[in-house]
């Protein structure tokens, strides 16, 4: 029996061929990690195309998890362990694993011809190319084929039971729970009996082959991670933003309407809503992005919250109905989960370049409020917040998430819904001015003094009846009008209306324990994980340094321009090419010290750090 050995934290990262099962193999070694109590954290990665070809280095689909006993931010940026399925995995993967890194790879695949498919003129598994690395080779599909042999599956079904053998050998090996998994593979296939049971049975083979075989000396155990108490489970940023939606339409007493065209990696919040119609929630998928948009602010202009889905493709087609959003004030929420571009680009992969397209893409004076979520889990709180600033303002409000966090996962306490403030839409019931002949009458641009949000009423309300369009507005009246002077003013009312959100959103706040930190870090988005990774890891050097993080890009907190003049250095991780660097240069007049990374990955926070400690380095050799 092997020995256990006890481990603070482990990366984990399955890759194979995109029909292998992996994206599915680590979802459920992550389900009971999570359940088991550790922090996790995942990065799935898989290509565009919906079968890539077979044992191609593009068609390679991995999931990599991270899960500690303490609290972790990132999904790691090397794995521990490599689980490779075929030679293209194990090629395309290979150069992330560190010397003495484990390998347990699927001997079956390496023929000559799937060799010679990525070239390889002989296999890694005998010429020593492996030979720094502690390595696993078994037959894999051979075991689980033969784990199955009497359920009466053909070959190639028999086969595709290998993830499940996998999954048994790496549950036995870093003694992860299995009720689970049984119950999960007991439900998904249980029109399938036979497919059911050969899983099973393939996930049980491979959990007793770690037992038995002596293959592994040890197997390992990662205690469970303290946490606050509460009730917790695993969730995707994609999931979260969706409950967040579901919260802020509950909060505000309307109906939550999603108008919606499919597109990656934005999909699962549409699928998602679409579930939840025992909530209330009317979801509406389009014949395209301008037909979503469009749905979605008819639903606002009706009375009901109107939310819209998509990428950064997506965006670039709904940009004339959001402007329409400005000019009619009424609320909108337009989630936009950031992909690689620019055009179609890299549809599965991450990058944060859309900023300065939500803020400035539409064409003329059109300011909105964009908000942007760190975490998977924070998706949940920003899409609410979003919510909470269309309705209070009556403003289009954008949501930046990215592909990292939408599929990522993490434990995700479960909020206390009583303890979140309601949100009240405070719609127009009766006249509220009077017209030039002094008769009650109804004003739909007359302001509420503190918020400047018109006033909004519900179509079909008597006497509340009034113009609407994208045609400049009268003051007051709504009117079209082409006075310069109210399109001044109107102008200029729409950007005070903005600003204003500003003394509704809470101070920036910096980590900066001593106050001597002359170097501030501060991020927007996903680049969250990283940055506080390698933040921990430079003040473990005994270097200081500062952090910051924004969720509200636009209009920024109030006292962020003090804090940018306070630091000697400012630097700024983006996976795009210094987007928000740019902004914030030219807003505070400060220079900021652009870090740009664009591959589709989230930021190394390993190289992060080696280059903040060369920054805060720099700067105080300036001193001497």
């Amino acid at each position: 029996m092997a020995d256990q050995l006890s481990l603070d934290r482990v990366v984990i990262r399955f890759a194979g061929d995109s029909g292998d099962g992996m994206q599915l193999t680590g979802d459920r070694f992550t389900a009971e990690t999570a359940a088991f109590g550790n922090d996790i954290a995942t990065l799935p990665n898989f290509p565009a195309e919906i079968r890539a070809p077979h044992g191609t280095l593009h068609g390679v689909s991995s999931f990599q998890l991270h899960f500690a006993n303490f609290d972790i931010v990132t999904p790691g940026d090397r794995p521990d362990v490599l689980v490779a399925m075929n030679p293209a995995a194990l090629k395309a993967n290979l150069k992330d694993l560190p010397k003495g890194g484990v390998i347990i790879v699927d001997t079956a695949e390496f023929t000559a011809r799937n060799l010679k498919k990525i070239g390889w003129d002989s296999s890694p598994l005998d010429d020593g190319t492996l030979s720094n690395y502690s390595v696993h080779a078994m037959d894999l599909t051979g075991l689980a084929s033969g784990a199955v042999e009497g359920f009466g599956l053909s070959r190639k079904d028999a086969s595709r039971t290998k993830n499940m053998f996998a999954l048994g050998l790496l549950s036995w090996l870093y003694s992860r729970p299995v009720e689970g998994t049984l119950r999960f593979l007991s439900e998904k296939f249980a029109g399938k009996p036979e497919i059911r049971d050969a899983n099973i049975a393939a996930f049980k083979a491979g959990h007793a082959y770690g037992e038995t075989t002596e293959a592994f000396e040890v197997n390992y155990t990662v205690a469970p991670a303290p946490v606050p108490a509460g009730r917790y489970r695993q969730v995707s940023g994609n999931v979260a933003t969706a409950y967040g939606l579901i919260t802020g339409a509950h909060k505000a007493g309307l109906q939550l309407f999603l108008g919606s065209y499919p597109i990656t990696p934005a999909s699962d919040i549409l699928h998602e809503l679409s579930r939840r119609k025992d909530l209330g929630v009317m979801t509406f998928q389009a014949e395209d992005e301008i037909a979503a948009v469009g749905a979605a602010l008819g639903a606002s202009f009706a009375g009901s919250l109107g939310v819209t889905t998509t990428s950064g493709p997506g965006m670039a087609l709904k940009a004339e109905t959001i402007g329409l959003a400005v000019m009619t004030e009424l609320p909108l929420v337009v989630v936009n989960v950031q992909r690689s571009g620019p055009s179609t680009g890299m549809p599965t992969k991450t990058e944060q370049a859309d900023l300065l397209q939500a803020m400035y893409g539409r064409n003329g004076e059109s300011p909105l409020p964009v908000l942007a979520a760190k975490s998977s889990t924070d998706c949940f709180d920003t899409a609410l917040e979003a919510c909470r600033i269309a309705v209070k303002y009556r403003t289009p409000v954008i949501m930046l998430s990215d592909g990292y966090l939408a599929n990522g996962a993490e434990p995700w306490k479960l909020p206390d819904l009583a303890q979140i403030e309601p949100i009240e839409p405070a719609f127009a019931t009766e006249a509220n001015g009077t017209d030039k002949d002094g008769k009650d009458t109804f004003l739909p641009y007359k302001r509420d003094p503190e918020t400047l949000a018109r006033a909004w009423a519900i179509p079909g309300t008597p006497g509340l009846e009034h113009r609407i369009g994208g045609l400049e507005k009268s003051d007051l009246t709504g009117n079209i009008s082409y006075d310069p002077d109210n399109h001044e003013f109107m102008t200029l009312t729409r950007r005070e209306k903005l600003r204003g959100i500003a003394r509704d959103i809470p101070d920036l706040e910096v980590d900066d324990p001593s106050g001597d930190a002359r170097v501030l870090v501060l991020g927007w988005g996903s680049t969250y994980g990283p940055i506080t990774a390698a933040a921990r890891r430079v003040r473990l050097s005994g270097r200081k340094v500062a952090l910051a993080h924004l969720r509200h890009l636009n209009p920024m907190p109030e006292n962020l321009g003090e804090i940018l003049h306070k630091y000697d250095k400012v630097v700024v991780p983006e996976m795009n090419l210094g987007q928000l660097a740019v902004v914030l240069q030219a807003r505070y007049a400060k220079a900021i010290t652009r870090y740009s990374r664009v591959r589709g990955l989230p930021i190394s926070l390993t190289e992060l750090e080696v280059d903040l400690c060369a920054e805060i380095d720099a700067t105080t050799k300036e001193d001497n």
